[in-house]
């Protein structure tokens, strides 16, 4: 029976406080969930040799059965012939048999209260199972998550993206140097002339003249 309290003291067990104290969880539920499977085996291992051992006990039982019955119809012939002795000698290994199957009885009433305990068992163990399974995808899901989480991390801080903006940065000033250098090209280039400009160059041509006649004018007085 050592295989029943085994496996009433893993199912005793409290997962989610095993879970806490671990320092890699995801090993741990893994180890408890193999606990449980090989135990979920060992449990209907031994309920299968109980099965067997009481279908045996019950084939003996029937032949004793009857068996007993045959020596109280032997008994009934030997009385009916007035052989007590014989009849008696009957009774005699009647009993025997009765006494054997009521023995017999009694282990098969032991192994019915041992298979019903592995039923219960077997129950509560498939439950532990399905929820440490249930466990184990929600846990390993939190852990991808968390291990993407870092690795994003480290990637943003890492050198990498540093170098990579580094980059940008390089980009930037080479193309504000182009910008310039085309911008330097522009100073001083000829523009066409518009309609203001030419009537502009009219206004500055009259003012020329005119300080031009001023010049002479005084030259003369002069």
């Amino acid at each position: 029976m050592g295989i029943f309290s085994r496996t009433r003291d893993i199912i005793a067990a409290n997962v989610t406080d095993l879970l806490d104290k671990s320092q890699d969880p995801a090993k741990m539920i893994r180890m408890i969930i193999m606990e449980m499977e090989e135990t979920l085996v060992e449990v209907r291992a031994s309920a299968a040799r109980t099965i067997a051992d009481k279908k045996e006990l019950q084939r003996h039982i029937a032949k004793l059965d009857h068996l007993e019955a045959d020596w109280t119809e032997k008994a009934q012939l030997a009385l009916s012939k007035e052989r007590d002795d014989l009849a008696k000698a009957a009774l005699v290994e009647k009993k025997k048999a009765t006494d054997m199957a009521i023995q017999l009885r009694a282990e098969v009433d032991v192994l019915d209260d041992a298979l019903r305990a592995s039923e219960q068992d077997i129950h509560k163990l498939q439950k532990k199972l399905t929820d440490a399974r249930a466990r184990q995808n929600a846990l390993m899901t939190r852990l991808e998550s968390a291990e993407n989480q870092v690795k994003l991390r480290t990637m943003y801080n890492g050198d990498k993206v540093r170098n990579a903006f580094s980059r940008f940065d390089d980009l930037e000033r080479q193309v504000d140097e182009a910008q310039g250098y085309a911008d330097a090209l522009a100073i001083g280039a000829d523009k066409p002339r518009t309609l203001g400009d030419e009537i502009d160059a009219l206004s500055s041509v009259d003012e020329i003249d005119e300080e031009l006649a001023a010049m002479k004018k005084a030259m003369k007085k002069g």
